[in-house]
């Protein structure tokens, strides 16, 4: 079975949800989505979740 990128970043977003369980959903929603979106028109795309789930700025504790 293939995972797609999709469900690499649905792993991603359970995973930061559960790390950051302080912040709203819709934050760490907008921080992954803004994250995922810079990637936007890379070929190589097998890295992006990774690269997405690493902790991006707009999740930081300060609001």
């Amino acid at each position: 079975m293939d995972v797609t990128e999709d469900q690499h970043i649905d792993a991603v977003r359970a995973h930061l949800i559960q790390q950051y369980q302080s912040l709203d959903t819709d934050r760490v929603d907008n921080a992954i989505e803004t994250a995922h979106h810079r990637f936007d028109g890379c070929q190589i795309r097998d890295f992006v979740p990774l690269l997405v789930d690493a902790r991006p700025p707009a999740l930081s504790t300060n609001p």
